[in-house]
């Protein structure tokens, strides 16, 4: 993959895509189940694992704190053998600052060697992303928790110990720092108003493989009974739902037909209800989803909510799709206030667009021309992608280095499909 950001994906739109495609394990389930190797001194394999830049990422960071790694990106398969002395409780700042993610190691070290420490996480500007659930969850487990200078440091010399925890609202990176926590404590841990996606409950499948006591996930309220030790495992990876939307609403946007095989598609209800909405047919075979857009497509309503409710990953994608669509559509989001940055770039395309803070609405159908566009985050990079396909002409997309971090080989995958893209270095 190239970080390079003079590098560009050049597409000529206007070709319907067909054919089929693998997708790839989940990038979101993949790096809290790398946190969770941190929990046992055993050698742990995972499967289905991303080539993807932040799963690299993040295996750096294991590194630091001392474990090793082995990665097969042909066979999706990662082993991590885990230091089987002391950790290393303070991973590098400059590896933290690329990586939102990163904070997850604070809740196995914490579990495991009574302290850790971690800098200022990064990843994409998309808005205010507090680490106020993760912190208030370890001091309720019985740590000392305090932050300084955007570094958080926890300890907890004496142990953690099981509590009630009640979260001010559904966090999924706070939820899996604080099963990762957990897992090792003294007593029973419930935690209340807790994330219910799927990579959450990919997580506790694979802590209870490595014989942890989790019961819930998936649900509000989560209970973890903890255990003295943990070993390791072998964990699969489940589809990611997001590259799963993406490549359906690009099918959609060019007017395709083409199958996506190992997807979870009661992962992706609400996407699959707002495309029927728009007028995508989609048909559903246990692990493979048809989508075929015979028709002309019609405005809705969206609103990017925690799940079970539309995917916030998805909000931009399907915004470019809306502009396609007949009538008017007003596109919510809800979770992250700041993730309307590639509206602006979508105008360069022609797209119709008229925003108010967190509200665009959408008039559709817009003539699409090739444009030159730069993405500032992985999912307005896709958007943008989404966008070029259906465009009359050629256009260059920019931060490619963010698309990278999240998709195994998007350009191939729609080559493969039938888009005329190609990557310019």
């Amino acid at each position: 993959m190239d970080s390079d950001s003079d590098t560009y994906l050049q597409i000529r739109g206007g070709r319907p895509l067909s054919g089929s495609v693998m997708i790839a394990g989940a990038k979101n389930a993949a790096l809290p189940c790398l946190a969770a190797t941190l929990l046992t001194d055993q050698p742990c394999r995972l499967r289905r694992v991303p080539d993807i830049g932040d799963v690299r990422g993040f295996c750096q960071i294991l590194h630091a704190i001392g474990a090793e790694t082995d990665f097969d990106p042909d066979a999706g398969e990662l082993k991590v053998r885990p230091p089987v002395g002391g950790c290393r409780a303070e991973p590098p700042d400059d590896l933290v600052a690329a990586l939102r993610a990163s904070f997850l190691v604070m809740g196995p070290l914490l579990a495991r060697t009574g302290s850790a420490s971690c800098g200022a996480p990064g990843g994409d500007d998309i808005g205010a992303r507090p680490l106020d659930v993760h912190l208030d969850g370890f001091r309720a487990l019985g740590a000392s928790v305090e932050t300084h200078g955007g570094r958080t440091t926890a300890s907890a010399s004496h142990g953690l110990r099981g509590a009630t925890i009640v979260l001010d609202y559904p966090s999924v990176l706070g939820t899996e720092n604080l099963l990762l926590a957990a897992v090792l404590t003294r007593g029973r841990t419930e935690i209340i108003n807790a994330a219910m996606d799927p990579e959450v409950v990919c997580l506790a499948e694979m802590l209870n493989r490595m014989g942890a006591r989790i019961a819930g996930a998936g649900q509000h309220t989560i209970t973890i009974d903890g255990v003295e030790r943990l070993s390791g495992a072998d964990h699969e990876l489940i589809a990611d739902r997001i590259e799963t939307g993406t490549l359906a609403i690009a099918a959609a946007i060019t007017g395709g037909d083409i199958q996506l095989h190992r997807v979870e598609p009661r992962h992706v209800d609400a996407l699959r209800a707002k495309l029927t909405q728009i007028g995508v047919e989609l048909d559903c075979d246990r692990d493979k989803l048809h989508v075929n857009t015979p028709r002309p497509l019609q405005a809705t309503n969206v609103q990017a909510l925690p799940y079970p409710g539309f995917a916030t990953d998805l909000q931009a994608p399907i915004t470019a799709l809306l502009t396609q669509a007949r009538g008017e559509s007003v596109v919510h989001e809800r979770v992250f206030e700041n993730r309307m940055q590639h509206l602006d770039q979508l105008r360069k395309f022609g797209a119709h667009l008229i925003s108010s803070g967190a509200t665009p609405v959408v008039h559709g159908p817009a003539p699409l021309s090739g444009a030159v566009v730069r993405g500032t985050d992985i999912r307005a990079v896709a958007a943008l992608v989404v966008a070029a396909l259906a465009a009359d002409g050629t256009s260059k997309i920019f931060g490619v280095d963010h698309l990278d971090r999240a998709y195994v080989a998007l350009d191939h995958k729609l080559s493969q499909l039938g888009a005329n893209i190609e990557r310019i270095h």
